[in-house]
């Protein structure tokens, strides 16, 4: 499958004005950036800047006033903004508050769309600049992020220091192709789902499953989601090495697929 130079996004934004973060959601972002991420997984902060690497829109809201941003022209939103410690901000009286929402929505028809949300907070220390050319300086006070696993906050520390993933700009593109322009090759990917779905007697056929789609790519592989007649599952098969950049990705979705062709068993679900 070809690496399509597409930069299709996937991710829209709204934000509207907020308060300060309290000390118990800064201490859990404090907690949340000590842990972690499982091997193969994104972290918080990894997540959060990819995330804002794929939003192609924003919505800023501050001080009573609704600002709509479209058409990022592939920029990093935190190119606009720069962010600083909640102590950067000069004496007196802070300046007023925003808050920025992203929500991460999958390019493929899957049930559940929103993959994740994401939520800056902090107070402007500039007024906020439409000009694309121009920054904004903004008192950091936490980010959030919200996936179906549940809730976590992330620092300033954290989230400077880590990286978009490198698909992340083209993810939307590439499985928005494997989908229209190579189904056989989900319905062949679908060998390496584990556990396998329940197969029927009768036709060899998965039970239960009415279809299978192309739901996320990162750097560290593909997720697929398993529609049932009750609900969904996801199925993560990993890439044999993490990827570092995008071009390497063309040969990491080829091995998998070489690995599925190995497979002696039949897996006949419609894509």
């Amino acid at each position: 499958m070809r690496t399509p130079g597409d930069r299709t996004r996937s991710t829209t934004g709204t934000a509207t004005g907020t308060a300060a973060a309290t000390a118990t959601a800064t201490a859990a972002a404090t907690a949340a950036a000590a842990r972690p991420a499982p091997a193969g997984r994104q972290t918080p902060a990894e997540r959060i800047r990819s995330v804002l690497a794929a939003a192609h829109s924003m919505t800023v809201v501050t001080d009573g006033l609704h600002t709509e941003v479209r058409h990022l022209d592939d920029s990093d939103p935190l190119g606009r903004l720069h962010l600083h410690a909640a102590d950067a901000a000069p004496a007196g009286a802070p300046g007023p508050a925003v808050r920025l929402e992203f929500t991460d929505v999958a390019p493929t028809p899957v049930r559940d769309r929103v993959r994740a949300r994401v939520t800056i907070l902090g107070h402007l220390l500039t007024p906020y600049a439409q000009d694309p050319d121009e920054t904004t300086c903004v008192a950091f006070h936490q980010a959030v992020l919200e996936t179906a696993e549940g809730r976590v906050y992330v620092g300033l520390e954290e989230l400077e220091a880590a990286a978009p993933d490198p698909v992340a700009p083209f993810e939307a593109g590439m499985l928005t192709h494997l989908l229209d322009g190579h189904p056989e090759l989900v319905t062949l990917l679908l060998r390496l789902v584990r556990p396998q779905p329940a197969a029927s007697a009768a036709t060899g056929a998965a039970a239960g499953v009415l279809r299978a789609l192309p739901l996320a790519l990162d750097r560290h592989g593909i997720t697929l989601r398993l529609e049932e007649r009750r609900g969904h599952r996801d199925a993560v098969l990993p890439f044999p090495s993490p990827l570092t950049d995008v071009e390497q990705s063309g040969a990491q979705i080829q091995a998998l697929l070489s690995k599925a062709r190995r497979l002696s068993h039949r897996n006949t679900l419609p894509a």
